[in-house]
């Protein structure tokens, strides 16, 4: 007999959950018979029965509803840029890969069966698997993803997965550290100009120069066809995105959270036009808030997803250098802007320029050179200090023509780069710090300074197995950040 079920939830439910926010849900097709009701509620109104449906789908159809649904629940259960997840997913396939971990299967089992599968991919994740099934236990609920898509679904959202067609093919380039997930407020047809896009980033703390420069860029820019991305914050992205918008042209904006958390809050107005007229995405599910370590994952697909990338304004601790770290370590064509030699608020980009190798760019169409477009003959040198006009002809190539390793960025831990050759060209937000822990991160993020908190309610919001989690706050209870009152843990500054 045909399961009428997916871990417990009816078909007919999960094609309800999923149509609403399916891009093309002929699969997903309507299940309930004629007349299928339920008893009236108290109100006299007629209800749905999930019980007395038999679906209708195809063979097909179960599948592509269940693996659908599965890349959505395992997305809650993750924190973002987690390499084990995705390589587990696409080595079983998503749908085993949710069984497993939802059933509680172990480790053993699952690798057995990684066997049968892809042998590479088992030597990969044999050392790693027992961490990574603890680690995403303490978030196993499939009624958070129920939710998620519920929320997704009330405000118009798409749910996007790797196996759709207006899924971005340049996030391939993050390997296992690619999203699993996008959840999308727009118009899913504006995602097909990112195949030409500019990502423009910077400063949240900009002055008028930066701001300005950032306004004519991403007019000049757009104007070209260009579609202009950025994270949606203050500073540099939010007059990276008005300019685009009142040039009518498309802007994608990425978001930390979830996209139903428009962050920051004094651009709500922004991001709401943004959602209206461009496109809106998150990597993490409805219902997610933004926290710093999700900000720095975030950077990753805004690198990956654009042509090119361009810091226009930056001082030396800018968390836009994260993300020109992020184009560099995928060969991405970079560029900063400069500015005054005495503005603290351009010391980044001036580093970017004389240490690693960002191409110095002070007018659109050197912005654009950069992605792809050859220079105007008329506007050489025109607007440029002497010097800073230089053409693409260093050892940095359009990313479609270079060759390099493929780099999994930031995984669940994330430690320092075992390509050398790579390394070297960081930013300077790699370069100095590269034993930054992500469990330090992610605990410090999930803690409160007031309200204390239990270990299995840390490692839920961090992401983490319990065990991660009792390590991490020992080794920051030494360093004093950290400490355990009566009712659990809290952080001290």
């Amino acid at each position: 007999m045909t399961p009428t079920d997916f871990l417990g939830i009816p078909h007919a439910d999960l094609a309800d959950l999923l149509r609403p926010v399916t891009p093309t849900a002929s699969v997903l097709t309507d299940t309930a018979p004629a007349g299928s009701v339920r008893p009236p509620d108290s109100g006299g109104r007629a209800q749905a029965d999930s019980r007395s449906r038999e679906p209708r789908l195809t063979e097909d159809g179960v599948h592509a509803l269940e693996t659908r649904f599965a890349w959505a629940a395992i997305s809650t259960l993750i924190e973002p840029g987690d390499t084990d997840a995705r390589l587990l997913a696409d080595t079983l396939g998503p749908r085993e890969a949710l069984r497993s971990i939802v059933v509680g299967d172990p480790a053993d089992t699952v690798l057995g069966r990684l066997r049968e599968v892809d042998e590479l991919a088992t030597d990969t994740l044999s050392r790693r698997l027992t961490a990574a099934l603890e680690r995403w236990k303490p978030r196993i609920a499939l009624a958070t993803a129920t939710r998620a898509l519920t929320s997704a679904a009330h405000l118009h959202a798409t749910l996007l997965t790797p196996a759709d067609d207006h899924w971005p093919a340049a996030l391939d380039a993050l390997g296992h550290g690619a999203p699993l997930t996008l959840w999308v407020r727009g118009d899913l047809a504006r995602l097909h100009q990112l195949d030409r896009s500019i990502a423009l980033v910077g400063a949240r703390a900009s002055t008028g120069y930066g701001e300005h420069v950032a306004m004519e860029s991403a007019a000049a820019l757009s104007d070209k066809g260009f579609a202009i991305v950025s994270g949606g914050a203050y500073g540099i992205d939010g007059a990276a995105h008005r300019a685009t918008l009142a040039s009518n042209q498309t802007t994608v904006a990425f978001l930390a959270g979830g996209v139903d958390r428009l962050y920051p809050a004094g651009n709500t107005r922004l991001l709401q036009r943004i959602a209206q007229r461009g496109v809106l995405i998150g990597e993490l599910p409805c219902g997610s808030p933004p926290t710093r370590w999700r900000f720095l994952q975030r950077n990753r697909l805004i690198a990956a997803v654009a042509t090119a990338t361009v810091v226009i304004e930056a001082g030396s601790r800018s968390g836009s250098l994260n993300t020109a770290g992020h184009a560099a370590m995928m060969g991405r064509p970079l560029g900063a802007v400069p500015g005054p030699i005495t503005s603290p608020a351009s010391s980044g980009c001036h580093r970017l320029i004389r240490e690693y190798d960002a191409v110095c760019v002070t007018t659109p169409d050197e912005m654009a050179e950069l992605a792809g477009d050859p220079l105007p003959p008329d506007s050489a040198g025109v607007g440029a200090p002497m010097g800073c006009n230089r053409p693409m002809t260093h050892d940095r190539a359009p990313s479609n023509e270079r060759e390099g390793p493929t780099i999994e960025l930031l995984g669940p831990d994330p430690h320092p780069s075992p390509h050398p050759d790579v390394a070297a060209d960081r930013p300077p937000a790699f370069a100095e710090s590269p034993q930054v822990d992500g469990h330090d991160v992610r605990l410090r993020d999930a803690l409160s300074a007031r309200t204390p908190r239990s270990i299995p309610d840390i490692a839920a919001r961090a992401g983490l197995s319990p065990s991660e989690v009792m390590a991490t706050l020992g080794r920051l209870e030494l360093a004093g950040q950290v400490t355990e009152d009566e009712g659990g843990w809290r952080t001290t500054r």
